[in-house]
């Protein structure tokens, strides 16, 4: 008599999805890097633009650093599902024995370490371009690693509610930056009041509520979105 073999568990689906996408940006390496090559372009732009003044520099660095990483995460959101969605291997996720929330945790965790990660290792150049003091860039690089997992959660909720739709990516942008101003705005200000002298713990715990309030609700929302859009 044969034993049924055993289903993989909710580990081994997660992670086998996330070493795919993982495999196959390295494969289009071009792709991977565009956001990272956006995001450091484009700050190197704001010192051209506004001019060498230190203080300038140094008041709008946190937020120009923030509106720069959040539409470097928007450039490679939108074909998050969308290549699987394409050649079918989103419906055959969906039909695996595990929930499309794995699907959804796997596919925010990988554009994740491919985009939110490398916009952190890039961010001490800010420190460099914008006149930034230590203090200030250890609050910024806190501060992005609260907020980043929270563009990615967003980003793939925007990107499972736009799937198969030809305006798309216009639509997502309109759906994903309302939804991620608040991490924006707490991100920016943690750094502004460490500049002041002033304590951030207050912005840093509500970035911190604000990761974990997308963290219970965004991957589900994603889940049933998936659902939705490939019936």
């Amino acid at each position: 008599m044969t034993t049924p073999t055993a289903l993989p568990g909710f580990g081994t689906v997660f992670a086998a999805i996330l070493r795919r996408d993982l495999r196959l940006a390295s494969r289009r390496r071009i792709d991977a890097l565009l956001p990272l090559a956006f995001f450091v372009v484009a700050l190197s732009l704001f010192p051209l633009g506004v001019g060498p003044e230190p203080q300038t520099l140094r008041t709008i660095a946190p937020g120009v650093v923030w509106v720069c990483a959040l539409l470097a995460s928007m450039l490679s959101v939108g074909a998050l599902f969308n290549t699987d969605h394409a050649d079918g291997s989103l419906e055959q996720m969906l039909l695996a024995p595990k929930p499309a929330l794995v699907v959804a945790l796997a596919k925010s965790a990988a554009h994740w370490l491919l985009t939110g990660l490398p916009l952190m290792l890039a961010t001490p150049l800010v420190a460099l371009m914008f006149g930034l003091p230590a203090p200030a860039l250890g609050a910024m690089l806190l501060g992005l690693l609260l907020g980043t997992p929270i563009l990615s959660m967003l980003g793939a909720l925007g990107a499972a509610l736009t799937l198969g739709l030809r305006s798309g990516g216009m639509l997502l942008i309109l759906i994903v930056l309302p939804l991620a101003t608040p991490a924006l705005i707490f991100g920016a200000g943690a750094v502004a009041a460490v500049e002041a002298g002033v304590s951030a713990s207050g912005h840093f715990s509500l970035l911190g509520a604000l990761l974990i309030i997308t963290a219970l609700g965004a991957p589900w929302a994603t889940a049933a979105a998936l659902k939705i859009s490939t019936q």
